[in-house]
């Protein structure tokens, strides 16, 4: 009776913060039309900085979605917030993908990778530079691992590569082949298999698998098979380049953003699982990638990909800038 009391409990919380999700989802779909604001970008000491090539990178940048992500919903809502148009008014040639919102790294990686090969192959460049955001950002190092040869550079954007305690807690607390987890991954595929066909792709769905992947022992798993990149220390820098691949990363530490952002509340709730400093669902350590570029952005974990609908911290740095000087670091790097 009490392991089903504690069930139940795990299920009312989550029942909550589902309802505030789903109203996130609400908003970001009614405010589609809203008029973006191009906020303040970062004052970058170059010349190319107001030219149309400063973004113009040698290779392709292609961009990978999260958790529960698509590419562009309606054709409308895009989950990388203004940034792609921001990156190609800069001259550069960006390709957003679209993955499983919810299954395993390895089965993301590889939808990911036939991707990769398309573009690769269309854009007549043999390579790409890959940018991942939260759990893209390990999508993007399993197709740097297995086809190296068609990456030049691998940058995660708040992605947990030591685990995010979020998800460990729920694999931790939610009994395997019990009625909450049922209904977790019950409610988790149907939205994932919604905004698939919302964005116009059909991809299988195992939340469960996600979960997985996503916990600390996931992640140690997978980065003993897949290490390229990873620190050696708990909060230290990984190396800079393998087998000729640029590896970066940068992340936020900031939750509670904007008063105005309906995700910074959902996210202020999921920030009380971590010990350390967080953009509300990846520990600032956990999301240190070989170049750390930065790891304490004014950023929650939406805010980094210009979520909800552009709705960030006011008087901080513009997400679509980080992008943008991103680019250009690509670019003076070879790239």
């Amino acid at each position: 009776m009490k392991e089903q009391r504690s069930e139940r409990s795990v299920l009312g919380r989550w029942m909550v913060r589902g309802a505030m999700l789903m109203a996130q989802a609400a908003l970001v779909i009614g405010c589609a039309g809203a008029g973006e604001d191009e906020g303040t970008e970062e004052v970058v000491d170059s010349s190319d900085a107001v030219s149309d090539s400063y973004a113009q990178t040698r290779y392709p940048i292609v961009l990978a979605h999260g958790m529960a992500g698509f590419d562009s919903l309606f054709g409308v809502v895009d989950y990388f917030h203004g940034i792609e148009s921001n990156l190609r008014s800069s001259g550069a040639d960006v390709y957003v993908t679209q993955v499983p919102a919810f299954n395993s790294t390895e089965e993301r990686g590889e939808a990911l990778l036939a991707q990769v090969e398309d573009i690769a192959a269309r854009s007549g460049k043999g390579k790409v530079n890959l940018i991942g955001h939260s759990h893209g950002g390990l999508d993007i190092r399993y197709v740097a691992s297995v086809r190296p040869d068609l990456v030049a550079s691998v940058t995660s954007v708040g992605s947990p590569h030591k685990g995010a305690e979020f998800a460990t807690y729920l694999r931790g607390n939610v009994k395997g082949g019990s009625f909450t987890e049922g209904v977790l991954s019950f409610f988790a595929n149907k939205l994932g298999t919604a905004l698939g066909l919302l964005s116009g792709h059909s991809n299988p769905q195992d939340a469960l698998a996600a979960l997985d992947s996503l916990s600390a022992s996931g992640m140690a798993t997978f980065n003993a098979e897949y290490p390229a990149g990873i620190p050696s220390t708990t909060c230290g820098q990984g190396a800079a380049t393998v087998d000729g691949i640029k590896y970066y990363s940068w992340s936020g530490t900031g939750v509670l953003t904007n008063v105005f952002d309906a995700g910074d509340y959902a996210l202020g709730l999921t920030s009380t699982f971590y010990g350390e400093a967080d953009d509300g669902l990846v520990g600032k350590c956990s999301s240190h990638l070989g170049t750390v570029l930065r790891d304490d952005y004014n950023m929650n974990h939406l805010d980094e990909v210009n979520q909800l609908v552009g709705i960030t911290a006011l008087f901080s740095t513009d997400p679509k800038s980080v992008f943008r000087t991103h680019a250009n670091r690509l670019k003076s790097a070879g790239l």
